[in-house]
């Protein structure tokens, strides 16, 4: 089920790309701006719009810790803006000073990445912001670009049609004819990858206009593609078989971007909106995820599974560390700030961090696998405290749609429709459901 929960309607023109971090969602458009939303309430953060760009932003990515923001522009620009203040980091001028049309940072944050209309590509260092390496492409310009999984090469697609594989020290290791009308998006799964050849596997069919936008789930078990035709389509990809087709828009839609870890999807479109979407991830997944929805829930997990985890979410050099340390699924989901520095020794504030934050994803996953859905907020996801009834008819948590309706917002989170009235009725048998399904779990623990 894939069910629409909001739309944002801040640019006034068309809206090229959207970009997920743990906590916000970015948008750039033609109208020059980026915007950036706060995830909990969609709410606009005080420092948006970005308005740095003199001509239209073409693409915009986060950093994998969330923050930084990199967006591109026709003017020949990469800005680098610090995504907790808004300030601008730096200004990356493409070396041949032809419009970018793609960013991207590399997992680990080493490099950054930009494309531009000419066929350039320039790859900077992220910590010293400076120029690293530079390339081009034979024909054509350079529309998309995305990363391995382990940042060792990433791969860039031209309006030529080409897709090159380039190393990290801007080697081309490999060229394809993919599209004969040029690529117009790229991006890996998540999956291992073994070599750098590009082989064809499948065509995915479903689109009646051409496809200006894909994207896979950070799971690597969907991918949604984004069409002229008006549509966004979600495909199960072991299969290739649709499992939605999204509608909503009326005009061309040019973005789509699966949050991390989290069941949100975003579109957006040349009708100057962007949707977010709320999609059920209870699909089969592949036997190698270790992430996936199995009989053994995390709190049961063995050291092995741990080190599984570890070494799926890139913190293979703890492996050792937490298998001295004993630490299961059970221990896993316990650990907290002071633990990590004081019974496991982590010194580094960086490695601390990044532990905590997959832990309180992998918290959040949990939570949201055993929780019943009726029982979560739709605004928050999270489970509600005290629910109440809104004039669409749903329930929401109570501090949520309050924050929701002082937004000056008048439309419903779940249909988007307009609310006749922003009167609140406390849910008192949804509340007692929620309490007998809590007293539930603490006789089971």
């Amino acid at each position: 089920m894939a069910i629409l929960i909001h739309t944002l309607a801040d640019h006034n023109d068309d809206v090229n790309c959207c970009a997920f971090s743990s906590s916000c969602l970015a948008t750039c458009s033609l109208d020059k701006t980026v915007r950036v939303y706060s995830l909990n309430g969609f709410s606009e953060l005080p420092y948006s719009p970005l308005k740095r760009h003199t001509y239209a932003v073409h693409c915009c990515c986060f950093s994998p810790s969330g923050h930084a923001l990199a967006s591109c522009s026709t003017d020949g620009t990469t800005v680098v803006w610090d995504a907790r203040d808004g300030r601008v980091l730096a200004v990356l001028e493409q070396p041949s000073s032809s419009p970018v049309r793609v960013c991207r940072f590399s997992p680990k944050s080493t490099y950054l990445v930009s494309g531009a209309a000419d066929g350039s590509v320039a790859l900077w260092n992220v910590q010293s912001l400076k120029l690293y390496r530079s390339g081009s492409v034979k024909d054509g310009s350079l529309v998309a670009c995305a990363f391995s999984p382990n940042g060792n090469f990433f791969v860039t697609g031209s309006s030529c049609g080409d897709l090159t594989i380039w190393d990290d020290k801007m080697r081309c290791l490999y060229n394809e004819k993919a599209h004969d009308l040029g690529v117009t998006c790229c991006d890996i799964s998540s999956q291992p990858i073994s070599g750098v050849e590009l082989k064809y596997q499948c065509t995915l069919n479903g689109h009646s206009a051409p496809v200006l936008a894909c994207a896979f789930s950070w799971d690597g078990q969907m991918l949604v593609s984004g069409s002229v035709d008006k549509h966004a389509i979600i495909y199960e990809t072991s299969t290739g078989s649709t499992l939605h087709t999204l509608s909503q828009h009326n005009r061309y839609v040019t973005t789509c971007v699966f949050a991390p870890r989290s069941p949100l999807l975003a579109t957006g479109s040349m009708d100057k909106t962007v949707n977010i979407w709320q999609v059920d991830f209870t699909q089969p997944c592949a036997a190698n995820t270790v992430e996936k929805e199995s009989e053994v829930a995390v709190e049961y997990w063995s050291e092995d599974d741990v080190s599984a985890w570890l070494r799926a979410q890139d913190l293979e050099d703890f492996v050792g560390l937490f298998k001295r340390n004993n630490i299961d699924g059970k221990e896993l989901l316990n650990l907290t700030r002071e633990s990590l520095t004081n019974e496991l020794k982590i010194e580094s504030l960086g490695l601390r961090r990044k532990v905590l934050q997959k832990i309180e994803d992998l918290r959040m996953q949990t939570r949201s696998v055993a929780v019943p859905d009726e029982l979560l907020c739709p605004i928050t996801r999270e489970l509600m405290k005290d629910p109440v009834i809104a004039a669409d008819g749903y329930s929401y948590e109570r501090e949520a749609m309050e924050n929701w309706l002082s937004n000056n917002r008048r439309s419903s989170p779940m249909t988007n429709l307009p609310l006749p009235s922003p009167l609140l009725t406390p849910n008192r048998t949804l509340k007692m459901a929620i309490s007998r399904w809590l007293e539930t779990q603490q006789k089971q623990s």
